[in-house]
C-alpha cells in the first residue's frame, strides 16, 4: 500500500533499544510537528471545507499522540529532551520546495504529498518497530500507532488527488517515492524515528 522503495532494516530496532529515551522525545517531536503541517494545511486552504474539517481531525489526533508519547516518557522517568534537526525531513522540505512553482495548485499539493510521504515512513518504521522491539508495552503501543498513521497517509494522498488539477499527481508521487528511496538509504542508523 505504502509503495515505500527500500524497506528499513530491522537491525535498527537494536540502535533504538540503545536509547529509548532519545527515541521517544524525538518520536514527540514529531507528532507536534504533524500537528503543526495540518494546522498549516487549515490556514492556507480555509476555503476547502473537507480539507479543513479533516486537517482539524488530523492535528488534535496527532497532539494527542504527541500527549501518549509524553506520558510514556513521564513513567519511564525520562527526559523529555530539546528538539533535534529531522534531517530527514528537511531534505523533503528542501525537495517539496525546489518544486513550486508558485501556483496556489502546486503548493498544496506539494505540501500533502510531504506529509503523506513523511506519515507513509513513520507507518513503516512503526511497523518495524511493532515487530522487533523487545518491550512488549512498546511493541504494543507502536503497532496502534502504525494504523493510525496509515490512515493519515491515506488521507493526504486523498486530497491530493482530490485537488489536483494540473498536476498529475500518480507521476509526482512516482517522482516523490524515487526522491524518498535516495534519502532514507543515508539513514536508520540513529535512534530517531528517521534517523
Amino acid at each position: 500500500m505504502l509503495r515505500l522503495q527500500l524497506p528499513t532494516d530491522p537491525r535498527w530496532v537494536n540502535i533504538v533499544e540503545s536509547n529509548i529515551g532519545e527515541i521517544l522525545s524525538d518520536h514527540a517531536w514529531c507528532e507536534q510537528k504533524a500537528a503543526t503541517n495540518a494546522i498549516n494545511l487549515i490556514i492556507n486552504n480555509s476555503e476547502k471545507e473537507d480539507l479543513v474539517s479533516a486537517m482539524l481531525e488530523i492535528s488534535i489526533e496527532e497532539m494527542e499522540h504527541f500527549k501518549m508519547v509524553h506520558d510514556l516518557i513521564k513513567e519511564r522517568g525520562l527526559e523529555f529532551e530539546r528538539e533535534r534537526k529531522d534531517d530527514y525531513v528537511n531534505e523533503l522540505a528542501r525537495y517539496m520546495k525546489d518544486h513550486l512553482d508558485g501556483s496556489r495548485e502546486a503548493g498544496l499539493i506539494e505540501r500533502l504529498l510531504f506529509a503523506a510521504m513523511i506519515e507513509a515512513r513513520s507507518c513503516e518504521r512503526f511497523k518495524v518497530l511493532s515487530e522487533n522491539i523487545n518491550d512488549e508495552k512498546l511493541a504494543q503501543f507502536y503497532r496502534d500507532l502504525m494504523e493510525s498513521e496509515a490512515s493519515h497517509y491515506t488521507t493526504f494522498i486523498g486530497f491530493a488527488r482530490k485537488y489536483a488539477e494540473k498536476i498529475d499527481v500518480e507521476k509526482r508521487w512516482q517522482e516523490w517515492l524515487d526522491f524518498e528511496a535516495s534519502v532514507i538509504a543515508k539513514y536508520g542508523k540513529k535512534e530517531t524515528i528517521h534517523g
